[in-house]
């Protein structure tokens, strides 16, 4: 057999012995195969590694009831005695038989994709391998092994849920970019599933440019226990889920989508800021089925914030604040209500018609979204804070913050006389910032979280600040009064976007 031949046999039956003190046993196999022999019955493997204290036996399905008949058979007197506990078959299943001097990559590569074959059996030196697996992963099982061996195209599916402004965008991009990621990554990105809170859409073979008119028309439910019937019966391999939603309910998902071959990327900030312990118990259920979480767009948009963060971290550095405008869209409306004469209701009306400020700004302006993305980073750093620990200046005046969304939108001219109060008293040569600030012991359990809107010298370096840009600084003790600074595009649908892409793309690398 060269090395470019997989061959499948189907239609197979494992027939499994299981006993106390029965591994090792001197002549078992040669019972087993002229037994099976005497009654026409063909042997495909016998082993004794597939099972502790065992040994597996490999036939043709139609064979398998009287191959477990006439074993009984003969070793009825080991049976009474206690040396054999039972004698089975597990039918449907099939092999594949190919040669390879790369099995831990292949063996890696089932396991996070959920494939744990029933029998494993490798040849002296020679590279030939047998795997045994279910026949409903066949074809995953195939395409894993010709992807390592062949060197075909990796196949990676993508379920979206979300096709708001961040979701859509992505989903254009992906489609956009599928050709020339094949090209030069040899990775072929497939949207398999797009999905709103009522419906949804899937394709096997991948969706097309035509799938905002598709998900309009369709009349499937949203539910994620069909997204995980689907790709179990299509044996799709390689699986991410992307949440571009805001919902509080559907990030409740991420454990069950792990635990089924997914891997997540999230722009979603609702579940990294939820109790410690659930942020603790999904990286334990990660770490046990080997799968990623990435949410670099959680704090920062498409800057390399967190990831900067983590190495630092990782690395010993000890960090010792993080100070900065976390918001784009309170970028946007700060650094533009403290130079313009415009009301404050007019630049949050532009922020809000240009796609920077959550769909209530109430979830911008009440500090919660800044509140949400410090907490995150300061769990980054191990600390244990919870929400209600930081300490949260809300933006909204009281008779608005209860309120429908619908009437707050109607509303805005109800904020100026407040926010033009809070112009007027600005020092000479000072701006608005809404800022937020991890400081205190961060060696301890936990740190201090503050969010809240302050003055600052035009000149600094948060006073300079444009646009929707948003900036970090990052202090630590080797770097002293000097922190590192990272500044750029932090709000817009085609940024994050493209930040989400950025995490999917680093999962199918990997």
């Amino acid at each position: 057999m060269n090395n470019h031949i997989i061959t499948i046999y189907k239609n197979k039956a494992l027939i499994n012995f299981e006993g106390q003190n029965f591994h090792g046993q001197v002549g078992i196999d040669s019972r087993i195969f002229n037994t099976l022999q005497n009654n026409n019955i063909s042997v495909g493997i016998i082993t004794q590694q597939a099972i502790e204290n065992g040994v597996s036996v490999l036939v043709d399905e139609k064979d398998a009831n009287q191959a477990v008949l006439c074993l009984d058979k003969e070793f009825k007197n080991e049976k009474n005695n206690g040396i054999v506990n039972s004698i089975f078959s597990i039918n449907g299943l099939s092999v594949l038989d190919f040669q390879t001097n790369n099995f831990k990559e292949i063996l890696e590569s089932l396991q996070k994709n959920k494939i744990f074959p029933l029998l494993l059996n490798q040849i002296n030196n020679s590279g030939k391998v047998n795997l045994v697996v279910a026949n409903n992963q066949v074809g995953k099982t195939k395409s894993i092994l010709e992807n390592i061996l062949l060197g075909t195209a990796k196949k990676v599916h993508l379920a979206i849920i979300g096709h708001g402004n961040v979701g859509g965008a992505l989903v254009e991009q992906i489609l956009t970019s599928t050709p020339e990621i094949l090209k030069r990554k040899n990775i072929q990105l497939k949207v398999i599933g797009i999905a709103n809170s009522q419906k949804m859409i899937l394709d096997q073979f991948g969706i097309g440019k035509d799938w905002l008119n598709k998900i309009k028309s369709s009349q499937k439910e949203s539910k994620v226990s069909t997204i995980l019937d689907f790709v179990k019966e299509n044996q799709l391999e390689n699986l991410i889920v992307v949440d571009n939603t805001a919902s509080t309910d559907f990030v409740k998902n991420y454990p069950t989508f792990a635990e089924n071959g997914f891997d997540v990327v999230s722009s979603n900030k609702i579940f990294n800021t939820q109790s410690i312990k659930c942020y603790k118990d999904f990286r334990e259920i990660l770490k046990k089925n080997n799968k990623k979480y990435l949410y670099e767009t959680n704090v920062g948009a498409g800057l390399p914030l967190i990831d900067t963060i983590k190495l630092l971290h990782l690395s010993g550095e000890n960090i010792t604040k993080i100070k900065g405008v976390f918001s784009g869209s309170l970028s946007y409306i700060f650094n533009n209500f403290s130079i313009r004469n415009d009301k404050f209701s007019t630049i949050l009306q532009e922020a809000l018609d240009k796609g920077f400020t959550e769909p209530d700004p109430r979830e911008d302006l009440s500090g919660n979204d800044v509140a949400r993305k410090l907490l995150i980073l300061a769990r980054e750093l191990d600390l244990t804070n919870e929400f209600s620990d930081i300490n949260i200046q809300n933006l909204i005046p009281k008779e608005l913050q209860n309120i429908s969304k619908s009437e707050f939108l109607n509303q805005f001219s109800k904020l100026d006389n407040h926010f033009n109060k809070i112009k007027e008293d600005l020092p000479k040569n000072h701006v608005l910032r809404f800022v937020g600030n991890l400081h205190g012991d961060l060696q301890q359990e936990k740190g201090i979280l503050d969010v809240k809107l302050i003055s600052v010298p035009i000149n600094s370096a948060l006073g300079q600040l444009k646009g929707s840009d948003s900036i970090f600084e990052i202090y630590t003790e080797s770097y002293g009064e000097n922190p590192i600074v990272i500044m750029g595009a932090g709000a817009g649908a085609n940024v994050t976007a493209r930040g989400v892409f950025g995490d999917v793309l680093r999962i199918s690398e990997n």
